[in-house]
């Protein structure tokens, strides 16, 4: 096919300032872009979710045992278990932390050497509680083995910190403090007991999780709370008191469970096909301003000599990533923009010409290469755009022929040419 620089010529006939003033912008753009072909990235996931998701109710029970003073026999009284229950609402921030509220309460026995003077006042001491923590968890597995979100089973250590109340204190007589009047608070201050105890303990203990569906964890649970002396209204012994328990229930899933992960490095190649269109277009830019600057030299008006254009290429281009014949979304945009070309020009033929690059596989693998490459670009513009393939020509050049032959990477291409 023919074509004429008419146009052209026309344009700078209509005026020597209009030309120079469009070579000058040129000149300025070309010089003022700036070239980017490097992009580093640490090559790691990032986790997400929404606000909404991983949000979590648990209901177990088990038993516990306080661990409380020391009598004169040295043996630690307290060792009674009774039944436990608890509640907690709780959410993971990540896949390696969460937070949540525990609550555990029921009744407690022990046996306290202070309730009173006579053998039967060394029998055993009750009373209720509430303790309610504020609780970090941490999931072992996610953190060491990596994240999986449909791991069967996992490990939770976790610490808290909160408060507790203890009251309706009795002993097996059924009495309250208050009407023993060999009970005290405290044996060393002779203090008078509290018909409410309020402490602040501190906890740490270890889940045991088991996936049983989507929505739902089965969990067995191991815990010690650490209070002062004073927890059950009894000071003597150690400084320490302490309450163990073990407890098992289910864990509810609300609001869905799950990440989502974003790598930057996913998105290199994309990044560097649209450094590489950018620089494409830097490129014919300026050629495009040598041209101008060439014309404008030849003022006035040179006669007009037809010019052969066959094979020239064409504005648009499909970058490629290493080793694909698979069309990017980025690259998409050229595909159509060359599609709406041929619609709009419905008599012109063009033939798609693919490469690769030199550096990476061997000239008859990149031969191959380079072809499927055409053919998808083909494809896309019969299937998706309705062109005639009649008017599409396909050409494989492999990696013996290099657009761009210093820059060895940007020759994963396909190129429309007339």
């Amino acid at each position: 096919m023919k074509a004429k620089n008419l146009y052209i010529a026309a344009a700078l006939c209509a005026g020597t300032f209009g030309v120079s003033n469009v070579a000058n912008a040129q000149d300025v753009f070309v010089d003022d872009a700036v070239s980017v072909t490097e992009f580093t990235c640490d090559n790691s996931n990032h986790y997400f979710a929404s606000p909404r998701n991983n949000w979590f109710i648990e209901i177990g029970a088990g038993a516990g045992q306080p661990l409380v003073e020391k009598g004169e026999e040295k043996a630690v009284y307290g060792k009674k278990w009774t039944a436990a229950y608890s509640v907690g609402f709780g959410r993971w921030m990540s896949p390696y932390l969460g937070l949540r509220i525990k609550a555990i309460g029921g009744a407690l026995h022990w046996n306290s050497p202070a309730w009173g003077t006579s053998q039967e006042a060394y029998s055993w001491s009750r009373a209720k509680h509430v303790n309610l923590q504020m609780e970090l968890m941490w999931d072992m597995f996610n953190s060491l083995g990596g994240v999986n979100e449909n791991r069967v089973f996992s490990i939770v250590p976790f610490v808290g910190l909160g408060g507790d109340a203890m009251w309706d204190y009795k002993n097996h007589f059924g009495e309250t403090p208050a009407a023993t009047t060999e009970y005290t608070y405290s044996k060393k201050h002779g203090e008078r007991a509290k018909s409410v105890q309020w402490t602040l303990p501190v906890s740490a203990g270890l889940q045991f999780r088991l996936r049983l569906s989507k929505y739902v964890d089965f969990f067995a649970e191991a815990r010690a709370a650490f209070y002062g002396d004073n927890w059950n209204n009894v000071s003597g012994g150690h400084s320490v008191d302490a309450y163990v328990s073990a407890m098992g229930g289910f864990s509810f899933n609300i609001g869905g469970r799950g990440w989502n992960t974003f790598n930057e490095c996913n998105y290199v190649s994309q990044i560097a096909a649209l450094n590489g269109q950018v620089n494409d277009l830097r490129g014919q830019l300026a050629a495009c301003g040598a041209t101008v600057a060439a014309l404008q030299a030849q003022l006035p008006c040179p006669e007009v000599v037809e010019k052969d254009c066959n094979n020239a290429p064409l504005m648009a281009t499909v970058r490629f990533t290493i080793n694909s014949d698979k069309i990017m979304p980025t690259e998409e945009v050229n595909v159509y923009s060359m599609a709406e070309w041929l619609k709009a020009n419905p008599n012109e033929k063009i033939v798609i010409a693919g490469y690769a690059d030199k550096d990476t596989g061997t000239s008859e693998y990149n031969m191959g290469l380079s072809q499927r490459r055409a053919d998808a670009v083909k494809a896309e513009l019969v299937n998706t755009y309705g062109i005639d393939p009649s008017r599409l020509e396909t050409k494989a050049f492999g990696s013996d022929e290099q657009e761009y032959p210093s820059h060895n990477d940007w020759n994963r291409i396909v190129i429309f040419k007339q």
